[in-house]
């Protein structure tokens, strides 16, 4: 009775698990950091009209 079969596939799960689990951290990672350039384009956007504003 061999487990040859068995232990590839569970081989096989395990990799994929921890490469979906390394993918997924660095897609969170890119996203938060669009979200941040984001907002911070946002605030540098609302500051300019503010400054504009008070200069008139």
């Amino acid at each position: 009775m061999s487990y040859l079969g068995y232990v590839i596939a569970a081989y096989a799960v395990f990799v994929g698990v921890l490469l979906w689990d390394v993918l997924a951290a660095r897609w969170q990672v890119r996203r938060a950091l669009r979200q941040a350039a984001a907002r911070r384009q946002r605030q540098r956007g609302r500051t300019a009209v503010v400054d504009t504003e008070l200069l008139r």
